[in-house]
């Protein structure tokens, strides 16, 4: 197992990098904050509604959940000087209009533990919930640090909006963009607040069922994005989990235009997985990677790519989180299994090609095999819950995803997306529900207030 941490040669660059602008002069710094803390303030109010149904076709309970979100961010600009000083606030409350009493746990809205008499039961989720909270910041020259609640979205930690309130996160973050078209891109951070909840926990993982009583303290990370080259974006990323993985990622997305009808967009991801420090989910040596090819002609696009897991436990990632840059995770399914390879092919077409700007729509279909047989069956790991018996596993998913954002007038920027999963799979793929069908609707509607 893997005790030590390496945090790459990135953690060393960004310190480079504040060094060097510590030296520069006030001009950018001051020009940068002239916009001052009231006049570069901003609050912004988010109206979501979300509905979201899990039709079960093996005997369990059916899921089912309704509500209504209501999220209002503030964000100061920094007071003058070569050092300034700002604040960020987040409020949110989440309505129950329907759910719990048996159909709950789609981390919709709060649910209590299963009921042991039944199957997949859950109790009443409350009528509301709701949370608030903030960070202080400090802008010097081009580096901007922020400590409290932080709303987080790359490679290694995302928080994400997929459900009806997003995730936060209690800590600190670092970012520096000193050097052209180059963001560095830190921090450490202890707590989380999931979609559903109203307080804060520790970090978990999505897929890894940790010993009782114990946890993760913090999880570290730092990265930087490139985006030098027209049309080409490239991010490389460290963290750590700590005494449960580190975890590197890197990824290269090359959009090349042919002419003004014709456009390619290769693209790669990649993530390294491994144990360290005590290995609460036990031993961890994982390789992922997913590979896409992009064709745009007019409006429409289609896209392949293929995904594989070289190891014998999952590709995981942070509890209830979005930090998952591959290809073939979709709607329902990761396709993350060990030793999992998959296929996608999608076809995506912008309506304004019809003379309707705002609405559009994709389609894909997605197979995976593995063989389960070969996944960790060790007790003292997280992930020994596969079938032993899936040498041929195999399992598909459909996605029917449509959009429509209003384009101007009173309700302009509110939208409207409808999106539809079914996941099929044989008996030797049993670690999830594996015959479902999901529906999700969700009306969002953002109001800049200032």
């Amino acid at each position: 197992m893997n005790n030590t941490f390496r945090l790459s040669p990135l953690f060393i660059a960004l310190a480079a990098t504040l060094s060097t602008c510590a030296h520069a002069d006030d001009t950018s710094s001051a020009a940068s904050s002239k916009d001052g803390f009231i006049e570069g303030s901003s609050l912004n109010l988010d109206l979501k509604n979300y509905y979201f149904n899990h039709d079960r076709h093996d005997g369990k309970q059916d899921s089912k959940e309704w509500g209504q979100g209501f999220i209002g961010v503030f964000e100061s600009g920094f007071t003058q000087g070569t050092v300034g000083f700002g604040i960020d606030a987040n409020a949110m409350l989440g309505l129950k209009l329907d759910g719990g009493g048996g159909s709950g746990g789609l981390s919709i809205l709060p649910t209590t533990a299963p009921n042991p008499n039944k199957v997949n039961l859950y109790g009443n989720a409350p009528t509301t919930f709701s949370s608030a909270g903030g960070a202080l910041k400090m802008r010097a020259f081009d580096t901007v640090l922020k400590v409290g609640d932080l709303f987080l979205n790359n490679p290694v930690i995302a928080g994400g909006a997929t459900r009806l309130l997003p995730m936060t996160f209690q800590g600190f973050s670092l970012t520096n963009t000193s050097i052209d078209h180059l963001t560095f891109d830190a921090g450490q951070v202890s707590f989380d607040k999931l979609f559903n909840q109203s307080g804060n926990g520790r970090i978990g993982t999505y897929y890894g069922t940790l010993p009782d009583n114990e946890h993760s303290k913090h999880m570290s990370w730092a990265g930087a994005t490139y985006t030098g080259v027209q049309g080409m974006t490239s991010s490389l990323y460290t963290s750590q989990l700590k005494d449960i993985w580190n975890q590197v990622y890197y990824d290269l997305d090359y959009n090349w235009a042919l002419n003004d009808l014709v456009s390619l967009n290769p693209g790669f991801h990649y993530y390294h997985t491994q144990d360290s420090g005590q290995a609460l989910l036990g031993s961890i040596d994982n390789n992922t990677f997913s590979v896409h090819m992009g064709v745009t002609v007019g409006h429409q696009t289609v896209t392949t790519s293929l995904q594989k897991v070289n190891g014998n436990t999952p590709f995981d990632y942070i509890q209830d989180g979005d930090s998952i840059y591959l290809d073939n995770s979709q709607q329902y399914s990761d396709f993350n299994a060990p030793g999992e390879k998959s296929w996608k092919l999608q076809y995506a077409y912008d309506f304004v090609g019809w003379g309707l700007p705002g609405l559009t729509s994709s389609a894909s279909y997605t197979r995976g095999t593995m063989d389960l047989t070969k996944a960790t069956t060790a007790a003292d790991s997280g992930y020994n819950y596969y079938n032993a018996d899936g040498k041929d596993a195999k399992h598909w998913e459909r996605d029917l995803d449509m959009k429509y954002v209003v384009q101007q007038g009173e309700a302009k920027n509110l939208s409207v997306r409808v999106r539809w999963a079914t996941d099929r799979g044989g008996d030797g793929y049993k670690a999830v529900d594996h015959n479902v069908d999901e529906y999700r609707v969700i009306v969002d509607y953002p109001i800049n207030i200032f």
